[in-house]
């Protein structure tokens, strides 16, 4: 998931508080079920709805950034493996990219430097990747970087500090990860931080504040705390009790500068928790999840 914004979205008329945009829960799995479902969530009201349309397939493993303002890109994992679909945020309309991506694989854990690229980091194929792709927004190419995770894992949550720096936690490798990676936007080089996640996990999810700070969950560690890193120094800290317990394997969105939001969970789960970012207090919405499901991935379209 990721953030930045413009305050053009599909409503062009401001909900309570003034605030305009929307976040996209996409795909999931159930059981054997795959899901290509889309939920919209509009954050002006906090109401929940189902987008105008689908993903072109259904699968877990699912990656999606955002291009704020212009449109989400979701990577289809399970449901095909090189497929990259791209949301239009005006219409909801929805198509595969003519060029995916560079191997197939699900899993993928994804970010983006809005007004610039998206990335989408490692995956299983056979094997755990280390591979990173990058898109540019501006014609949709695909180039991949020479600096991938390390080590190559599968199923990690990304986001992104602005335009300055991209971020992969977790995955599994084997086994569970807690090593969180960081790429520069200047020139897509990565480095390891010396502080991963507070507990080793995969099936994990992330969003951001603007430049402020990084949320994500916990996955697999079966945790309803969540880990916050902040921007100015890659500190990390603990945000205990936020999640709803048994919500394993949610989504996140972020409305900028206003909250995080973890919605849905594998075991059916179609309720949205809440993270205001001015203090970090938390809450479940009235509103729930049109297709309450776990395990896909999140993008925002949001204000700033």
């Amino acid at each position: 998931m990721v953030l930045g914004g413009s305050r053009f979205g599909l409503f062009g008329a401001a909900g309570a508080g003034g605030e305009t945009g929307q976040g996209y829960f996409c795909g999931g799995y159930y059981g054997s079920t795959k899901y290509q479902y889309v939920n919209r969530l509009a954050f002006g009201n906090e109401t929940c709805t189902a987008a105008a349309n689908t993903m072109t397939g259904g699968g877990y493993g699912v990656g999606a950034c955002s291009n704020n303002g212009v449109a989400g890109y979701i990577a289809l994992g399970s449901a095909a493996g090189t497929d990259v679909d791209k949301l239009t945020f005006g219409t909801e309309a929805v198509a595969t990219l003519g060029t995916g991506l560079s191997l197939s694989r699900y899993g993928t854990a994804s970010f983006a430097n809005s007004g610039t690229a998206g990335y989408f980091g490692g995956g299983t194929t056979t094997s755990y990747r280390t591979e990173t792709d990058k898109y540019a927004f501006s014609d949709d190419s695909r180039t991949t970087l020479s600096s991938g995770l390390s080590p190559g894992r599968t199923l990690g949550g990304g986001f992104a500090n602005g335009s300055t720096a991209g971020y992969i936690c977790g995955g599994y490798t084997s086994s569970a990860s807690d090593v969180v990676n960081k790429w520069a936007f200047s020139d897509d080089s990565r480095t390891t931080l010396g502080t991963g996640l507070s507990e080793a996990c995969y099936w994990n999810s992330g969003c951001a504040n603007g430049t402020t700070a990084g949320y994500s969950n916990l996955g697999t560690a079966n945790t309803t705390s969540v880990n916050k890193f902040s921007f100015s120094d890659d500190s990390r800290s603990i945000l205990t009790s936020v999640l709803s317990s048994g919500s394993s394997y949610p989504s996140a969105v972020s409305d900028n500068g206003v909250a995080a939001y973890f919605g849905g969970g594998y075991h059916s789960v179609n309720t949205v928790r809440k993270i205001v970012y001015n203090d970090d207090s938390t809450s479940t919405l009235a509103s729930t999840l049109t297709y309450g499901i776990g395990a896909g991935d999140g993008m925002a379209n949001s204000a700033e």
